[in-house]
């Protein structure tokens, strides 16, 4: 018999049959696993990026490009406006009775914990999440930084039931949001993980 044929044979060991694994393949599943891992890891600071971006150039375009004044809206859909108003709160205007230092230092808490929970993740679907969380979350920061409060461009309503004026950067935290949900439902984790 050849002197590697035991190694591709069945073994006992406590009554139990196991199968001998190839040298070097536990090495190989991790670097495979990181390889995952760092894959997941650009796609996610790319989708956070898009966010970030796209909310920067939607406000840019309305607020400079077209000049659109403060406090006018003008009807698209029977439930949904386009106009632009100063939220001094947060997202969706919730928190917009605080004070700006306090509502400043909600925020800057919110992003530190989004980004910690962002780098020791090892899950796509949860580090795409927080990515786009946190991309949303950093524009609408810019705006407080440079305006003391954040532009708000799209009114939903039902007839005159006003359910919350917000952005791309709301809309974009809310998909991240969802994202992280599904993660606890289980989508998205290795089946390993799951199997263990």
């Amino acid at each position: 018999m050849p002197p590697l044929a035991p190694l591709f044979r069945r073994r006992r060991h406590g009554g139990r049959s196991v199968e001998a694994r190839r040298p070097g393949a536990g090495r190989a599943q991790g670097r495979g696993a990181r390889r995952v891992s760092r894959a997941g890891l650009w796609l996610s600071l790319l989708v956070g990026l898009v966010a970030f971006g796209a909310d920067r150039l939607h406000k840019y375009v309305q607020m400079d490009v077209m000049g659109w004044p403060e406090g006018r809206f003008v009807p698209v859909l029977p439930f949904l406006d386009i106009g632009f108003i100063y939220n001094r709160g947060v997202s969706f205007g919730m928190l917009g009775s605080l004070p700006a230092w306090a509502v400043g230092i909600v925020v800057a808490v919110a992003l530190t914990a989004l980004v910690v929970w962002w780098a020791r993740s090892t899950s796509t679907l949860v580090r795409v999440g927080l990515a786009i969380c946190i991309g949303g979350a950093v524009s609408n920061a810019v705006d407080r930084w440079l305006f003391g409060a954040v532009a708000d461009f799209f009114w939903l309503h039902f007839g005159d039931f006003s359910l919350f004026v917000f952005n791309i950067a709301d809309a974009a935290i809310t998909v991240g949001v969802c994202l992280l949900l599904l993660d606890l439902t289980g989508i998205g984790r290795k089946r390993g993980a799951n199997a263990a």
